[in-house]
């Protein structure tokens, strides 16, 4: 077993125990403040914490659940043998004893629960806007390329993260995360890379645990906790960039230990932790800086100490410097400047830090930060292990029962708290499947929720009942969340995202509909702000007009526009223009598209009757095609009269509506032929750009 390297308690001033124990207690009192206060709901004009009451109850609900099941079993454990201490004994000397054994066993068992959760639970397929846009760059590099040229008509396939540009198109993500899932798309198994990365990551975290906490039982209990928590299993199963993000850090964490546990100079050691602290920032930039400014101070202390270190130091530079350098050169191919990046070029400096007006237009203060944050601290008491009671009472619990801290701990709590301060600072709102954004803070978590029991019998060691209490308690909780909670989250999430879900190129080929243009009914309003972007309209100004301007008011606009070809900020100013009622439009009103606008009171055109009745006819989303190219069918957005421009593209095509049969959630999708004589005439009145093409509404089908 691995020893805590340490300084002895005769090296170190006084002052540094106390002070250590002392920000533990404070990080204890950060988490209870913003994991039970909620202060979203207070402040007006953002995200509420929904149903706070309800969550309490249940909370409050489990706990007596879980306490009364703990103190039963403690009461009959004194009459009969259910309590044996050290039970669990001869389990953690066998893992221990063989290390390695115990990795591969780990990794078979968690590959196959983040297996199953990526292709039961998710369908193996990408279901957010960020997974599309990435498996649709994956693509675009699995041809060779870093961009593929624009359609001709972006406005049928553009999506909210997709970049035309110079004649480039590609998205707003880093090429990190794309690359990862490239061997995947090569293979025909892109479901299988994520899962895999995790499953590599458990096996690090065993490593890691063991290294940097010296009481064997804790360091199991710890890597058991991280290869299974919820949270952890179902983001696996995502093609969501954390995933390997979380891979990188933790070998990174488990470099820097090795690098750090002793006087010596290890060069190789602080060259993986550098490069695998830069790669991270090929994917989420912020990220990689929330473990890596904390890192770098680490060893730049520990070369004041001793000059004799800065081979180490220089290695790690170079090292981290590589895949940044190899960001600037991505981002210099794509955005013409090494300093730009793609996320900057699509949505301006309203994407960066700091509190200033957000890409879609409201101002991120830090009031709006604190809502955040404590909306992730919240989500994070479910999520994280999905227990009957609030999960971040066990972490806290612990960190107040300590009485010592280890070194790596100061380092999880430097990490965790630029982690916070920088989403503090950041203006998104990062939920799927849990709060995305802290998923970096589960290493930490986890190790300090294993040593609970054990920080309790160190601080009261004659309490025998209270560790039987505890234990008991502990192995409940884990039961219902095993066989109520966590089965129950998971059909919740199953449930989710239903037309991501759909194959809609194998549900064409199953209909016999080959070499066609199917048009798929998206909702009016994402219509209207594909025909936005088409016109040169920003992404954040296409936001902000969205939320501003009424309908059926915008849709008429859009036609003007599009008619007079007005394109750019011209077209902006013009639809800005329209913005004087904001105030009084009002969502959900018109139709089952909770985001559309409407102006109580107003008379609107039969065009904009037609669209509302499309819309509660039932709608879907036509994004996923992105990711999934069809081998002989043209999938776009139907934009009614605008679909003779991609008509004369592809001309002699048969054409096809896709929309669900209903409104409901999960209706079946249906495939209607249409006719081109009906659709002409539909158009006619409508059309922007100069008539019906030729054929169209000869009675050709």
């Amino acid at each position: 077993m691995p020893a805590d390297h340490s300084p002895s308690p005769s090296s170190r001033p006084r002052w540094r125990p106390q002070l250590a124990i002392a920000a533990m207690r404070l990080a204890a009192l950060v988490m209870a403040i913003l994991g039970f206060v909620p202060f979203a709901n207070w402040i007006e004009g953002g995200h509420a914490f929904e149903n706070y009451g309800h969550f309490m109850g249940e909370w409050l609900n489990g706990l007596l659940i879980v306490t009364g099941c703990a103190a039963v079993l403690t009461i009959l454990s004194r009459r009969a043998p259910l309590w044996r201490p050290g039970f669990f004994a001869g389990v953690v000397r066998v893992a221990h004893a063989r290390p390695a054994r115990t990795g591969v066993l780990l990794f078979g068992v968690a590959l196959g629960v983040y297996l199953f959760a990526a292709l039961w639970v998710l369908s193996g397929r990408p279901l957010l806007i960020d997974e599309i846009d990435t498996f649709l760059n994956a693509r675009i590099f699995a041809q060779g390329k870093l961009w593929i040229d624009p359609p001709r008509h972006p406005e049928f396939f553009s999506a909210l993260h997709v970049i035309d540009f110079g004649g480039k198109y590609f998205t707003h993500f880093p090429p990190g995360g794309p690359l990862v899932l490239l061997p995947g798309i090569l293979l025909g198994v892109p479901w299988l890379t994520h899962p895999l990365l995790s499953a590599t990551s458990a096996v690090v975290f065993w490593g890691l645990a063991r290294r940097i906490e010296t009481r064997p039982a804790v360091s199991l209990a710890a890597t058991l906790l991280f290869a299974f928590s919820p949270f952890v299993v179902f983001l696996s199963g995502s093609y969501m960039n954390h995933v390997p993000v979380m891979t990188c850090l933790l070998v990174a964490m488990y470099a820097l230990v090795r690098q750090t546990e002793d006087e010596a100079t290890h060069i190789g050691w602080a060259a993986l932790a550098g490069f695998m602290l830069g790669l991270p920032a090929s994917m989420r930039p912020m990220d990689a800086i929330s473990f890596a400014v904390p890192a770098g101070i680490w060893m730049l202390w520990r070369t004041v100490k001793r000059p004799s270190r800065l081979p180490e130091l220089l290695a790690a530079g170079v090292a981290i410097a590589i895949p940044l350098l190899g960001v600037l050169w991505y981002n210099r191919q794509l955005t013409g400047h090494p300093l730009t990046f793609p996320f900057e070029l699509l949505w301006g400096k309203s994407h960066g830090l700091g509190f200033h007006e957000s890409p879609w237009g409201a101002p991120h203060t830090p009031a709006r930060g604190l809502e955040l944050i404590n909306l992730y601290f919240l989500r994070l008491q479910t999520n994280l292990f999905e227990l009957p009671g609030p999960s971040l009472l066990v972490p806290i619990a612990a960190l107040l029962a300590i009485t010592r801290v280890q070194r790596f701990d100061r380092y999880l709590l430097a990490t965790g708290a630029v982690v916070i301060t920088l989403y503090f600072a950041y203006w998104g709102d990062g939920i799927y499947l849990g709060p995305r954004y802290f998923v970096l803070l589960v290493p930490a978590l986890v190790l300090w929720s294993a040593r609970l029991p054990s920080a309790l019998r160190e601080r009261f060691p004659s309490r025998e009942l209270l560790h039987r209490g505890v234990g008991f308690a502990t192995l409940s909780a884990l039961v219902i969340a095993a066989f109520m909670s966590v089965p129950y989250r998971a059909l919740q999430y199953k449930s989710g995202f239903l037309p991501m879900r759909v194959d809609f190129d194998a549900l064409a080929e199953r209909q016999g509909v080959r070499n066609a243009i199917v048009f798929v009914r998206e909702a009016w309003g994402a219509q209207m702000i594909a025909r936005m972007w088409a016109l040169g309209v920003t992404r954040s100004q296409t936001e902000s007009i969205y939320r501003a301007v009424d309908a059926c008011v915008l849709d008429g606009a859009l036609r003007e526009l599009e008619r007079s070809n007005v394109r750019d900020q011209d077209a902006y100013r013009q639809l800005q223009a329209m913005a004087g009622d904001s105030a009084h439009l009002q969502t959900g009103i018109l139709s089952p598209d909770k985001w559309l606008r409407g102006l109580p009171g107003s008379t609107y055109s039969d065009d904009c009757a037609k669209r509302l009745v499309e819309d509660r006819a039932g709608f879907t989303l036509a994004t996923s095609t992105l990711a999934y190219p069809s081998r002989s069918n043209v999938f776009a957005r139907d934009l009614h009269a605008r679909d003779t421009l991609l008509i004369k593209q592809y001309p002699g095509r048969p054409l096809y509506l896709l929309r669900p049969a209903s409104s409901e959630i999960g209706a079946e999708f249906v495939l209607e032929r249409l006719r081109p004589d009906s659709l002409a005439n539909d158009w006619r009145s409508a059309i922007p750009l100069g008539g019906v093409p030729s054929g169209l509404g000869s009675g050709q089908d």
